[in-house]
C-alpha cells in the first residue's frame, strides 16, 4: 500500500524535505512508518502523528491511500 507523508517545522528541516510517498506492507501501523522514514525505533515522545488530519497515537493502523503527519508540538509566545 502507497500512503503521502507529511514532515512539519524542524522535522522537515530533520528529514529534509516536506512530503514523501512510502509503500508499506498492509497493516503497518504509523510507528512501522515513523520507522522507515527516519531510521530510528520509535517516534520521539513530543513528536505528534496525525492520519487524514486527525490525531492519532503510534499504534494507530495506516491504510491505502492516507495521508500520514508528523509534526512537533506548536508553541507560541
Amino acid at each position: 500500500m502507497k500512503v503521502k507523508v507529511k514532515y512539519f517545522a524542524s522535522l522537515k528541516d530533520r528529514i529534509g524535505h516536506a512530503e514523501d510517498e512510502v509503500e508499506l506492507p498492509e497493516g503497518a501501523r504509523v510507528c512501522d512508518l515513523w520507522r522507515r522514514v527516519s531510521h530510528e525505533d520509535s517516534i520521539p515522545e513530543r513528536v505528534m502523528t496525525a492520519v487524514n488530519m486527525e490525531y492519532v497515537q503510534a499504534d494507530a493502523p495506516i491504510r491505502d491511500g492516507d495521508e500520514v503527519a508528523f509534526f512537533p508540538p506548536v508553541t507560541g509566545g
